[in-house]
């Protein structure tokens, strides 16, 4: 943080975000069905699935927050979260924000 500081214009406000994302959805679970005894019925089951990606983060000390939810998870889909946390960030201020390395 000294390092940040110090690279930065005197008296500039810094602001630590903190960041996650998860992935939420639908997996179907084992299709099940009653058949008389020794017989092998089919049992056919939705293998569709559907998830969403949930962006979220939170500056604590100032009591802001952006999230997103979106249809999947690439570099751009963190590009447009980061720049929905650059649109909460105060006028003149310098944004730190935390990601976990999580894969």
């Amino acid at each position: 943080m000294a390092e940040i500081r110090a690279n930065l214009p005197q008296g500039t406000p810094i602001e630590i975000w903190f960041q996650d994302e998860a992935r939420v959805g639908q997996k179907n679970t084992i299709a099940r069905r009653w058949a008389q005894r020794g017989t092998r019925p089919s049992a056919p089951k939705d293998q569709r699935t559907r998830s969403a990606y949930i962006f979220g983060a939170i500056c604590p000390e100032e009591g802001k927050g952006a999230g997103l939810v979106l249809p999947f998870c690439s570099t751009q889909t963190v590009t447009l979260h980061l720049a929905e946390i650059a649109f909460a960030v105060a006028p003149g201020a310098h944004a730190v924000v935390l990601v976990d390395p999580a894969g």
